[in-house]
């Protein structure tokens, strides 16, 4: 019963703010603009359909919200009045009175404000769907964010994602369709990450985590966890100061270089993704500023690190491939891809899906990233999908969304941004380090320490088993398999010896392309 009410709260909520009349409004046959007559006969609204939407995402809660901030990144799908203001959902939810949040502070730690911290505002500085943030100072004089969890987010969370799960079951019961896109596993995902992020602990380990990987790359910064003052509900984290990414004319303004900015962007996402199997999964503008500060000037400064995306090693070889091909317009081996992954049936026609993926990516190709719809490509691709039977894989459902982030982010930094051109290169190295010469000489020095091991260990082992072989036979027979013995041992050490110098020669010619 409880679900029943969740759901008709949900449809109140919609009929409340005439979201009905909104959803509707899109489509232009004849029977749709009279049921919207229908439906709005006696009914006004005071604010305009953008205001109506914001303040309905925000009152059904954090999975709504999240919604709206995806779609607050799609200016090319989603009308400009909306977006305005969808983009106040990724930093501006009203917050959750102040006393309450100091007492939750004082709460995960046993000790009172002035205890804890030098100074803390009252007032948030952020306020988002799961959490808000306070700025504070502690004894010791240093700049820190306190992050604290909003109270009672589990309940509301797990009857959402129950109601989830019931219309996903019924998806999959009543439509073929629906079984490819397995809105089950899709929806288990999403729950996961969702429960992640409630959290605040794993949180703070996903930001180290992060922080690691990309130091050295001199293009982000990640704040530094201060691990005694942290707690599933309440984390505490070094300041960071920057201009939010939205805020292009104030960067502009201030000398940073937006094109660059926008392929940095870019770089990191590939990086994140390729490099390390490990990415920054909620990249909207609202968790994403720009350092303005001189010695890390023009760099990106990564906020909220509740959502992070990991990908397997074979998940990353086979996007790089897919990549690379597409770049290539090899689409006879992105059909190939995808039937030897098993996403399409084994008897799927390789020409057959070779031509429809052309037909779909062939007109986006050396065109400024203002002049693509990725949402369109997408719609092509689901049609083709569904012709072909493609499954849908969830553990790329959180790649695609950040992939669409991604290029939104891009579209509002430099509509003039080629997002092909600009990961290529990138993609190429990475393959070339993943099946090259270089390939060959990394996996070597991994696997160095363990032939150190076994290679000595190879004739007495050879020894041993030969002698177990000949037990029992006449004395001819285990001479004959001795002499065989010896000659194994002398081919394995011309094999020892042989490995040993080719090694030497890769290191020798690795150092000599280092040096030239």
């Amino acid at each position: 019963m409880r679900y029943f009410a969740r759901l008709f709260v949900i449809l109140w909520t919609i009929y409340r703010f005439g979201l009905d009349e909104l959803a509707l409004s899109g489509f232009r046959r004849r029977r749709f603009r009279l049921l919207r007559r229908a439906i709005t006969l006696g009914r006004q609204w005071e604010q305009p359909r953008g205001v109506r939407l914001r303040l309905a995402l925000e009152q059904l809660g954090p999975i709504f919200v999240k919604f709206g901030q995806v779609l607050s990144t799609r200016r090319d799908l989603v009308p400009l009045d909306i977006v305005e203001e969808l983009a106040k959902l990724q930093d501006a939810v009203p917050p959750f009175p102040a006393a309450q949040s100091r007492a939750l502070v004082e709460k995960a730690f046993g000790r009172s404000i002035e205890q804890l911290f030098a100074t803390f505002d009252a007032e948030p500085v952020a306020s988002a769907s799961i959490a808000q943030v306070h700025f504070a100072t502690l004894k010791s004089g240093r700049e820190v964010a306190v992050k604290v969890l909003r109270p009672g987010m589990l309940d509301v969370i797990d009857d959402d994602m129950a109601l989830l799960r019931l219309l996903a079951g019924w998806v999959e019961r009543l439509s073929a369709d629906g079984r490819r896109l397995k809105p089950r596993e899709v929806v288990a995902e999403f729950d996961t990450y969702l429960h992640d992020e409630l959290d605040l602990v794993r949180e703070a380990a996903n930001a180290a985590q992060l922080r690691r990987n990309m130091d050295g790359l001199d293009l982000v910064l990640v704040p530094e966890m201060i691990w005694e003052l942290c707690t599933s509900e309440v984390i505490v984290m070094q300041r960071m100061s920057g201009v939010p990414i939205s805020q292009v004319q104030r960067l502009k303004d201030a000398g940073v270089d937006i094109p660059k900015l926008a392929r940095d962007g870019v770089t990191i996402f590939f990086t994140q993704v390729f490099r390390d199997g490990f990415f920054h999964a909620d990249m909207h503008p609202g968790n994403i500023q720009v350092s303005l500060d001189p010695a890390t000037f023009g760099r990106y400064i990564a906020l909220d690190f509740g959502i992070i995306g990991t990908l397997t090693d074979n998940d990353k070889e086979y996007l790089a491939q897919n990549f690379i091909a597409f770049f290539q317009r090899d689409y006879k081996r992105v059909a190939q891809l995808h039937i030897e992954s098993g996403w399409v049936p084994a008897g799927t026609r390789v020409d057959e899906l070779e031509s429809a993926v052309r037909a779909v990516c062939e007109p986006h190709f050396d065109r400024p990233l203002k002049d693509i719809s990725l949402g369109q490509v997408l719609m092509r691709l689901f049609q083709t999908s569904r012709r072909f039977n493609v499954e849908i894989q969830p553990q790329l459902v959180l790649l695609q969304k950040t992939l669409l982030n991604v290029e939104g982010l891009g579209r509002q930094l430099d509509p003039e941004l080629d997002l092909w051109a600009t990961a290529k290169p990138f993609l190429e190295r990475w393959m070339n380090e993943q099946v090259g010469w270089r390939a060959l000489l990394i996996q070597m020095k991994k696997e160095a320490p363990r032939f150190a091991q076994i290679f000595p260990e190879l004739p007495r082992l050879l020894h041993d088993s030969l002698k177990r072989q000949a037990a029992g036979h006449d004395d001819a027979a285990l001479r004959a398999l001795i002499r065989e013995q010896r000659s194994t041992n002398r081919l394995l050490q011309a094999l020892l010896f042989g490995l040993i110098g080719f090694t030497l020669g890769l290191v020798v010619t690795h150092l000599y392309l280092q040096l030239h």
